[in-house]
């Protein structure tokens, strides 16, 4: 058993405590901050199912990029010109590509836009709705369910915002969205359209969002942003401030948490008998990566075997890490082998006329 004194903190129940104690105050009555592994930094009544509004067309964008080419031509009808809310002027009897559709979609929020995708891809906007009804439950969404691509207020239509911050880090590993999302003007039939994201000039390291509004949804915002290598997304909804509670939230985790890379800071030695070494080194597994509240002490405490007999091969299984903090456990990980280790005696057989 070897112990080993480190100055990081991995996954575990102390984060929530750290966020408990030093999370800025934030004006939405709803929210969640979270890196792109799932891990929870921060959260507010996260589960409450509530008014999305316009980051509606999260959902929207993603079940068109996964259904449409982005050069597809859609020809828009009148009717797709005629729903209510923000819009991006689309004119009947002409074509748009996709990409011109969802580039209105997520920077100027066009209504208009949501409903000529959704008419062009599922030949209906109630059959384009079960598609992204179907892909929310696939995602596992439990507190989600559209009743429209555009999110105009509506009964059933409604998410939280731990379902909207899972589908925000969905939508970001798909790389057309990442660009699309991100991109802060595009000039479409002679209009230009600004993207309504200010993060992305107000916020070092944002890579894009979605805004929404209505009187009973109040302002809400998705964000993603990533430093260091750490992506994080946001949520706020119902938050008068929101702007603001996004810079606060992403400062004070970047000033708190880190992405360490494991393999860089642990190595654990174990003799080898009878090898063509040793020894061999114990790690975690290369690349292994966790998010670390920045400023604290752990232990790390391996679990091997006092030696090993050769043949010993790189990345086989070694043993296990446990790190712990004041006394309660916060994760544990594999240890492999880092290096082979050949036997150092040859290895005789019997040929088949010793054998009697």
């Amino acid at each position: 058993m070897v112990s080993l004194a480190l100055s990081f903190l991995a996954l575990a129940s102390p984060i929530r405590s750290i966020a408990e104690k030093s999370a800025p105050e934030v004006s939405g009555e709803a929210g969640i901050l979270i890196s792109s592994d799932g891990t929870c930094l921060w959260e507010k009544n996260a589960d409450e199912k509530r008014l999305i509004a316009s980051t509606t067309k999260l959902m929207t964008a993603l079940v068109s990029l996964e259904n449409a080419g982005l050069e597809e031509k859609v020809s828009v009808t009148e009717g797709m010109c005629l729903v209510e809310g923000s819009s991006m002027y689309l004119r009947a009897g002409e074509q748009y590509t996709v990409r011109e559709l969802l580039l209105g979609l997520l920077l100027a929020s066009g209504n208009d836009a949501a409903l000529a995708l959704a008419i062009h891809i599922a030949g209906s906007e109630e059959a384009f709705v079960r598609l992204m009804n179907q892909r929310a439950e696939e995602l596992g969404l439990k507190n989600t369910h559209f009743e429209n691509p555009h999110g105009l207020d509506a009964q059933t239509h409604y998410s939280s915002a731990r379902d909207l911050a899972m589908l925000m880090v969905k939508c970001m590993d798909v790389p057309a969205f990442r660009r699309l999302v991100g991109t802060l003007s595009a000039e479409i039939k002679g209009l230009t359209f600004l993207n309504h994201n200010r993060l992305l000039t107000l916020c070092p390291g944002c890579l894009g969002g979605k805004t929404g509004y209505t009187r009973a949804a109040g302002r809400c915002l998705v964000s993603c942003c990533e430093r260091d290598g750490l992506l994080l997304v946001c949520v706020t909804l119902s938050a008068p401030d929101d702007w603001n509670d996004h810079l606060r939230l992403y400062d004070w985790a970047y000033d708190t948490f880190q992405l360490r890379i494991l393999s860089e800071d642990i190595s654990f030695e174990v003799p080898v008998i009878s090898g063509t070494r040793t020894q061999v080194h114990a790690v975690p597994p290369a690349g292994c990566r966790i998010l670390l509240p920045r400023r604290e002490n752990v232990e790390a405490r391996a679990e091997l075997p006092r030696f090993v007999f050769a043949p010993i091969s790189a990345g086989e299984y070694a043993g296990r890490l446990r790190l712990t903090f004041g006394g309660e456990e916060l994760a544990e990980l594999p240890l492999v082998f880092a290096q082979s280790a050949a036997c150092a005696y040859p290895c005789f057989k019997l040929s088949k006329e010793l054998i009697p």
